[in-house]
């Protein structure tokens, strides 16, 4: 890059200015993660959009680091944003106000332009496919209070008892961190993300009708879409975003929780890919597909060469044979694939991520049975009923 290109990226891109924080610190943005060397003072050239940042502090040595922090930022031309690390609390904070100004303006005179370390352009395409629905508006609507994302914050979620080997692990996980002993549960700060029903229970309605609408979840995702989101389908897909960046990269187990309800929720629906809300799903399998296309690539490490961990949540427990994923892709694929008539872009999508998952991880799609149709977890109470109603023996 020649020095004037590298000049207007510096002056009109975004910049953090991260001051005092230590050395072997985990620091990450967006899809790049790095260890904070002895001259950091921050990252230059952001492109202005949503970003999200991410630390974990360490011990001394570099050997030892708490859970990861994290939260998102939406950004203007040319804006500076002035963090400064406060030692007791191990966390980013912000600074008064004047002092902030001067900061800012110390930055646009190019004073601290030799300790700040450029944002990696070349990586900003896969970041731009993780969070092309978020927006300022996105992120005041879910953010918690503070702003900050971490699983430290989380253990009325941890508490309950888990299902998942993943859930399981990451429970683990919490319990045997040292850095966990001095967060006090009445600060516990969680998300806003939207309530998402599991089962569908309606005053009036009983037997087929109800079991009909829990195996077709086309009139929830109607009825929430109208509801939460002001009738916007790219507020929703904004939400699933959002919850799949606080999961991988801020290794939230409320991140992850969400994703999950809210791809169980749109994987369930069997009218309204084909009549209602074709664009909708044709939108959404393309966010799924570079989420997890961006999840399963090996060996994402840190400029140093340390692995960053953003794939070991993505384990063998949610991407096995027997994951909730795979049972409803395999059910969603035979809906697409099986239909007579299918939008052209959505069925070419849903092929896409077919082949993926085929290709990453060596699934494989075919129904065993006639009957082998809908998913339903474990605690799932119309999950009997469909059995039943699926049997012939009780027809």
């Amino acid at each position: 890059m020649d020095p004037n290109t590298a000049l207007e990226l510096v002056k009109q891109g975004v910049t953090l200015l991260l001051l005092d924080v230590p050395q072997y610190t985990l620091l990450g943005i967006d899809t790049q993660m790095f260890s904070v060397g002895p001259a950091f003072k921050g990252i230059k050239m952001i492109p202005p959009a949503s970003h999200f940042l991410y630390y974990s502090s360490s011990t001394r040595d570099g050997k030892d680091f708490s859970p990861i922090i994290g939260f998102f930022i939406h950004a203007a031309p040319s804006e500076v944003i002035v963090r400064r690390w406060d030692q007791q609390q191990e966390r980013l904070v912000k600074v008064p106000e004047e002092e902030e100004e001067r900061y800012c303006q110390a930055v646009k005179s190019l004073e601290f332009d030799r300790q700040l370390g450029p944002y990696n352009l070349s990586q900003y395409g896969d970041w731009k496919h993780l969070s092309n629905y978020i927006t300022k508006s996105i992120i005041e609507r879910i953010e918690p209070i503070g702003g900050e994302i971490t699983v430290a914050c989380e253990s009325g979620i941890v508490t309950n008892a888990p299902k998942t080997a993943m859930e399981k692990a990451l429970d683990e996980q919490m319990k045997s961190s040292k850095f966990l002993t001095s967060v006090d549960n009445s600060q516990s700060r969680r998300c806003y993300y939207t309530s998402i029903p599991r089962v569908i229970k309606q005053k009036g309605i009983h037997g087929q009708e109800l079991t009909s609408l829990n195996i077709d979840k086309t009139q929830l995702l109607e009825s929430l879409l109208i509801k939460d989101y002001g009738s916007s389908e790219d507020v929703l897909l904004g939400e699933l975003q959002f919850a799949f960046i606080a999961l991988l990269m801020g290794q939230s187990l409320e991140g992850f929780l969400q994703w999950k309800a809210l791809v169980n929720l749109l994987l369930g629906c069997i009218e309204a890919p084909f009549r209602t809300r074709t664009q909708l799903f044709t939108k959404f399998i393309k966010v799924i597909y570079y989420q997890l296309k961006f999840g399963l690539e090996k060996d994402h490490t840190d400029t140093s060469g340390a692995a960053t961990g953003v794939s070991a949540l993505l384990d063998d427990s949610w991407l096995s044979a027997d994951s909730f994923l795979h049972h409803l892709c395999k059910d969603f694929f035979s809906l697409m694939l099986d239909a007579s008539s299918v939008d052209g872009h959505l069925l070419s999508w849903t092929r896409k991520l077919k082949e993926l998952l085929e290709n990453n991880l060596g699934w494989e799609f075919q129904r065993n049975s006639a009957v082998d149709g809908i998913y339903f977890e474990e605690d799932d109470e119309f999950a009997p009923v469909v059995e039943m109603l699926d049997d012939p023996s009780c027809n």
